[in-house]
């Protein structure tokens, strides 16, 4: 390879003070003046022993070295910032922006061919992607892949028990000492949740886009063959960097589309919209909030996995894998696009099989008619909201009720239990100012617990409105979203507990029977929460965050990718 033509020569391959001054210091780490001439492929590792689900990233980025050096190329391992979902607060949402301008400098400024990423926890992949967008290099994805089944006296568990185990606590089913004894069991390997929760959503959406090798969504972290994927992914990367073959050419509108078919039939979290609106922000492709209805209206739910099926991630990647998902989808998928590995998307599935199809259903024979995303619309959300109809009850998708109104998530804790609230199985649970700005950081508390005296009857759903996010591996009719948010000063701010909502899910609707004109008088009255971020990221952050119809990103990093070199400080 011409050497001129490598991004790392604009360093290395400099003569006078300043490539001294670059080959030098590189060679205190005992680095061969031969090694310079190689395409330089940075490792972007998010290992941190505070984000428990990269904990064996170190491990896998080994065997990414691994590849990269069978394939002529030089590694460069470097860490960026990392979210630990189950640890981190407020919440990682706030951090995910913060992240990616992390990746994004990280690469820009440094002597870097192309990039592997190495991401596995909700936030991570995300995060990384879109850094990595903004940059447009030769890119490609290891995900850390699902940790292995709970097993619990006989019983297979995952961290959706964890919302079943909530409610448990308050209707007094079960015991503290019943919940501390399941934990070394719910997670009794490294990896990221067992179930179809965001992590493995993220897993599955970079697969569908083509941004990492076949079968890279399912295997799970401990099994010798997600070793072997990551050292095929150094070795490809190196191949990736002779081709030229950056983000940009990968990820096109198909490529999108195909994502958001994929995470209908799968039942995948959520977040998916806000992340991969995200995504496409810093790609500049074009995508709105009602193009994941267009796509996923027509797709049924083909995968039976928790939250809302049956199954665990390892389950899937015994049935087949993603691969055999995708080959379920030929009829509706754009066949051509093309993927990181040189071939397009129908040809890496066309030799894929299902083992089992109580796992993955045929396309014409589905495990359930729900999609597993629908958008909404209607005058508390003019921008739009969520639902994931797969995991709600049948019998809530359509329901009027009175609301029962929290203005904040404090108000929340402090009521939902009290024995004074007003509320029954017919009511509408809101909860505002959990957005991107009014929380700030839109944290995953939309699946409300229900009040406890409700659960001590039975009661095990209602329908729960609010501009939050939920995890994805909670379950329930819970709309989600809210654009725009309470915080904004919009509708859905000045919503009063005892107005009347209708939800119809099949229309596509979610109204309070109120009048424009009664709309517009307690607008005018209103006054929207706002939380004070006074300093630091967090003021930056509420200051440029967009509404979730746009993916919540910061205004000022959408578009404009590019891998310009920075500019010489010597």
């Amino acid at each position: 390879m011409n050497k001129q033509i490598l991004r790392s020569s604009n360093w290395f391959g400099r003569t006078g003070k300043d490539g001294f001054i670059y080959r030098s210091w590189m060679k205190n780490n005992g680095i061969p003046d031969h090694e310079f001439k190689k395409p330089i492929i940075g490792i972007c590792n998010t290992w941190s022993e505070l984000t428990p689900c990269n904990s064996h990233f170190r491990d896998l980025a080994e065997y990414v070295k691994r590849g990269v050096l069978e394939a002529g190329g030089f590694p460069v391992e470097f860490p960026v910032m990392s979210l630990g979902e189950t640890l981190m607060k407020p919440t990682t949402m706030l951090f995910r922006n913060l992240v990616s301008m992390d990746v994004e400098e990280s690469i820009r400024g440094n002597p870097i061919d192309g990039v592997v990423l190495l991401c596995g926890c909700d936030k991570t992949t995300p995060a990384l992607v879109m850094g990595a967008c903004s940059v447009n290099l030769p890119t490609l994805v290891v995900s850390g892949g699902p940790m292995l089944t709970g097993k619990h006296k006989g019983k297979s568990i995952g961290t959706s028990e964890v919302w079943r185990l909530a409610a448990g606590l308050e209707d007094g089913s079960v015991t503290e000492e019943q919940l501390r004894s399941m934990e070394g069991d719910l997670c009794r390997s490294q990896g990221h949740c067992a179930v179809m929760g965001t992590a493995s959503s993220m897993a599955c959406m970079v697969e569908s886009l083509g941004l990492s090798l076949p079968g890279n969504a399912a295997i799970p972290a401990v099994d010798a063959h997600r070793k072997v994927l990551a050292q095929a992914s150094g070795y490809r990367i190196v191949e990736m960097v002779k081709e030229d073959l950056t983000l940009s050419t990968v990820l096109t509108r198909n490529a999108f589309e195909n994502a958001i078919m994929t995470n209908a039939a799968i039942g995948g979290s959520t977040n998916f919209i806000i992340h991969l609106l995200a995504i496409a922000g810093r790609i500049g492709v074009s995508l709105e909030l009602s193009d994941f209805d267009t796509l996923s209206k027509n797709i049924p739910l083909i995968v039976n996995l928790q939250p809302s099926g049956q199954f665990f991630m390892e389950d899937l990647y015994y049935a087949g894998g993603l691969q055999a998902v995708l080959k379920q989808l030929d009829a509706v998928l754009h066949k051509d696009t093309l993927t990181v590995n040189g071939k397009s998307i129908a040809e890496n599935y066309a030799a894929a099989e299902c083992y089992d199809d109580a796992v993955i259903a045929p396309f014409h024979k589905p495990f359930s008619d729900f999609t597993g995303l629908a958008v909404l619309k209607g005058n508390i959300c003019g921008d739009g909201a969520v639902i994931k109809p797969s995991a709600a009850s049948p019998q809530l998708l359509q329901h009027t009720g009175p609301a029962v109104v929290f203005e904040n998530i404090e108000d929340y804790k402090q009521r939902i239990n009290s024995e004074e609230l007003e509320v029954d199985a017919s009511s509408i649970l809101v909860l505002k100012n959990v957005g991107p700005k009014g929380y700030p950081g839109m944290p995953e508390v939309g699946n409300m617990t229900l009040p406890r005296k409700l659960l001590q009857q039975g009661i095990t759903d209602m329908v729960r409105i609010s501009d939050g996010r939920m995890s994805g591996t909670g379950f329930g009719t819970v709309v989600l979203h809210i654009s725009p948010e309470a915080a904004t000063g919009g509708n859905f701010s000045v919503l009063k507990t005892g107005d009347i909502i209708t939800l119809d899910v099949p229309a596509r609707t979610i109204h309070v029977h109120l009048s424009d004109e009664e709309l517009e008088k307690r607008r005018a009255k209103g006054q929207p929460q706002t939380m004070e971020a006074p300093r630091g990221y967090v003021h930056l952050y509420t200051q440029h965050v967009q509404q979730a119809h746009l993916g919540a990103d910061l205004d000022f990093l959408t578009g404009g990718s590019g891998s310009e070199v920075t500019k010489d400080s010597h």
